[in-house]
C-alpha cells in the first residue's frame, strides 16, 4: 500500500454490476480533478479468446475444469506485481483485452496500424505518464493463491456482490442479449465456474474494505426462468464496512442524507436500490479526497 501512489480496486464476478461502481468512481475523479490510471481485469487473463477455448477442451479431456475465475486462467502474480510496482513508483505496465470489433479499431489506430482483432490482447506497454491513482475493475482485485496476495497491495478494496441468484439472473440476461449465448450454454458456464467461484471469487469479499451487496425484494428463487432483471427499485443494497474506523465512516450523516436507509448492524447500512449510485458517491468521495490529500502532503 502507498500514500504517494494509491491503488483502488473494485472486485466482483461477471454480471455482478461492477460497472455501476466504476461509474461512481469516474464521477468522483472528474469532480476532484483526479487523473487515474485505469487497469482492466480482463487484461490479466492467461489466454486470449481462441486459446481459452482450446485450454478448456484440454482441461476437460483431463477431467478438470478451467474458468476465468481461477488461477490457471489468470496471471494473479502479474496483477499483484502491477499493484505493488505502482504503489512503489507510480508507474507500471498495462495491456488491453480487446472485447469487440469497435475496440479493435480504436487500439489498432492508437498503436499505429496494427491488426489486432476482438478476443486478442494488445502488447504490454510501459506507462510513464504521471497519474494520481491506479484504478482497477475486474474479477480479482482481492484474490489470493498460495504466496500471491493481490489484496495486500490495495489501499481501497471495494466488493460488488449481489446475492447469487440475482447475480446469475444478471449474467444470463447479459450473456444472452449482448453475446448471443443460449440459456443452456450460460448454465454450463455457471456450473463449470462454480468450484473457482467458491474458492477464488467469494473469499475476496472477506478482504474488501467496503462491500455493496444488492438484494432483490422480488422472487428470484429460480434465476433460470426469470423473465426480467429486478429493477433498482425492487431491491435494497447492503453496504458493509470491514472497519468503519479506517475511513472515519459517519453513519449518522449517511442515514440523514439517504432517505429510507437504516442500520442493520454496527458496521452495515442498508439503502434503497435506487440510491445505490448516490450512496457510493457519498461514501467513496471523502475517502478518495483524503487519499489524494495524503498523496500531496
Amino acid at each position: 500500500m502507498s500514500a504517494k501512489h494509491p491503488v483502488i480496486a473494485v472486485t466482483g464476478s461477471s454480471g455482478a454490476g461492477t460497472t455501476t461502481v466504476k461509474n461512481a468512481f469516474e464521477h468522483i475523479f472528474f469532480r476532484e480533478k483526479i487523473k487515474p490510471l485505469v487497469i482492466e481485469g480482463d487484461s490479466y487473463h492467461r489466454y486470449d479468446r481462441a486459446a481459452m477455448k482450446e485450454a478448456i477442451a484440454k482441461f476437460a479431456e483431463e477431467g478438470k475444469n478451467l474458468s476465468h475465475f481461477g488461477p490457471e486462467a489468470n496471471h494473479f502474480d502479474l496483477l499483484a506485481e502491477t499493484f505493488k510496482t505502482y504503489g512503489d513508483t507510480g508507474k507500471c505496465k498495462r495491456r488491453y483485452y480487446i472485447h469487440s470489433d469497435e475496440e479493435a479499431v480504436e487500439h489498432n489506430a492508437r498503436l499505429g496500424g496494427t491488426s489486432y482483432t476482438a478476443g486478442q490482447f494488445t502488447p504490454w506497454e510501459d506507462i510513464t505518464e504521471a497519474t494520481d491513482v491506479l484504478f482497477y475493475e475486474g474479477l480479482h482485485g482481492g484474490a489470493r493463491d498460495g504466496d500471491v496476495d493481490v489484496s495486500a497491495h490495495t489501499d481501497l478494496l471495494v466488493g460488488v456482490v449481489p446475492v447469487v441468484n440475482l447475480e446469475w439472473i444478471q449474467k444470463i440476461f447479459r450473456d444472452n442479449a449482448q453475446r448471443g449465448y443460449s440459456a443452456e450454454a450460460i448454465v454450463d458456464t455457471i456450473l463449470r465456474r462454480m468450484p473457482d467461484y467458491v474458492n477464488y471469487i467469494t473469499p475476496q469479499f472477506s478482504r474488501t474494505d467496503i462491500n455493496f451487496q444488492r438484494v432483490a425484494t422480488v422472487d428470484t428463487s429460480n434465476p433460470f426462468i426469470a423473465r426480467d432483471i429486478p429493477t433498482p427499485d425492487e431491491s435494497f443494497v447492503v453496504i458493509r464496512f470491514r472497519d468503519p474506523k479506517k475511513f472515519n465512516t459517519d453513519f449518522p450523516y449517511l442515514l440523514n442524507m439517504i432517505p429510507n436507509s437504516f442500520m442493520s448492524r454496527r458496521n452495515t447500512i442498508v439503502v434503497p436500490g435506487g440510491k445505490m449510485g448516490f450512496a457510493m458517491e457519498l461514501i467513496l468521495a471523502p475517502i478518495i479526497h483524503d487519499m489524494i490529500g495524503r498523496k500531496k502532503s
